[in-house]
């Protein structure tokens, strides 16, 4: 089967690096500089240049190019969110199978993956692949697990056959609506931990701060139309554990920055990355007061990032709240 990988950022990148072990496997990256040049140095030395990539990975510039190279194949999306309905209306509606691997919400109109989809291309067989999952890990062939979503089976099938391999497992769900919730929530989340971890809260708040954050995940997901039990799943779960926790998150990361009282400017400028949960924190309260869900660690988050709260206050206004039964 052969895979075309479009967005050569780090997560692209190590997606196309694992399939080109098993598949003939095309990166394209939008400027022609940075094509060759990662061509020309096997390695990616802007978002991963601690992987060296293999010689059977081929480097394009060429968008027709890529794109008739997946035309009884696959195509994955790994551009930011910015960028997905640009690449959606590029391709041709009779594409096999198309899967986008950003998570979040697009600006503006605040859809989802698959709401953007069913606007820019209606007709395609469409889907989202998410899951708990650092780049640097994936390229270095360490064992990850993802979930492949959508109401195409056959699709979800495809994503199995072509990425399936090694130390990467691939599970299938029939539920692109949750999935990409939490894809999208779970960076928020992970600021909020971040900023309990910059404060030196402890444990104990951490444990907190994600469990209620699933919480929250979940009512968000329910209204949308999810099945609860997908948000005990890998993009659930799984990813809100991972990038609420792990070193590597950039979401986290901003946390951690916004609670030594930096800028959140000059933390983004310094990040180098795109940091989801910043661009998403906003829209998912506007959805969430949208269908009366309650969501206060979101709204908290949401507050630091606009400086109407400096940490401290937000804690404080999370611990005032009333008591309340579980679930």
């Amino acid at each position: 089967m052969n895979l075309t990988v479009l967005g050569a950022g780090a997560w692209g990148t190590a997606l196309a690096v694992h399939a080109s072990a098993s598949h003939p496997t095309v990166l394209w990256a939008r400027d022609a500089a940075q094509a060759e040049r990662i061509g020309a140095t096997r390695r990616n030395d802007r978002y991963l240049p601690e992987v060296a990539l293999p010689a059977e990975l081929q480097l394009t510039a060429d968008f027709d190019a890529a794109l008739r190279h997946a035309s009884t194949g696959l195509v994955l999306i790994a551009t930011p969110m910015a960028a997905l309905d640009d690449m959606l209306r590029r391709l041709p509606d009779d594409m096999p199978g198309v899967l986008w691997l950003c998570k979040g919400f697009q600006d503006g109109s605040g859809w989802l993956g698959h709401e953007v989809a069913h606007a820019a291309c209606p007709r395609a067989r469409v889907g989202v692949l998410s899951g708990p999952s650092f780049a640097l890990e994936v390229a270095r062939g360490q064992p990850t697990a993802l979930v492949a979503a959508s109401v195409d089976r056959g699709l979800c099938r495809m994503a199995v056959a072509a990425l399936h391999a090694g130390r990467l497992r691939i599970y299938t769900s029939d539920d692109p609506i949750g999935v990409e919730v939490g894809g999208a929530v779970k960076n928020v989340l992970a600021i909020a931990t971040g900023i309990a971890d910059g404060m030196r809260l402890g444990l104990n708040a951490r444990a907190a701060l994600v469990t209620r954050g699933l919480a929250e995940m979940t009512r968000l997901g329910v209204a949308l139309g999810a099945p609860a039990e997908t948000f005990m799943g890998l993009s659930g779960l799984g990813d809100l554990v991972l990038t609420a926790t792990g070193d590597l998150s950039r979401n986290r990361l901003v946390g951690l920055r916004l609670a030594e009282g930096l800028a959140l400017p000059r933390i983004l400028a310094e990040l180098g990355h795109v940091a989801e949960g910043v661009r998403s924190a906003r829209v998912v309260l506007r959805r969430a007061a949208a269908l009366g869900v309650d969501m206060p660690i979101t709204a908290a988050v949401v507050g630091v990032l606009d400086g109407a709260l400096r940490p401290a206050e937000a804690l404080l206004q999370l611990m005032a709240r009333d008591a309340r039964a579980e679930t």
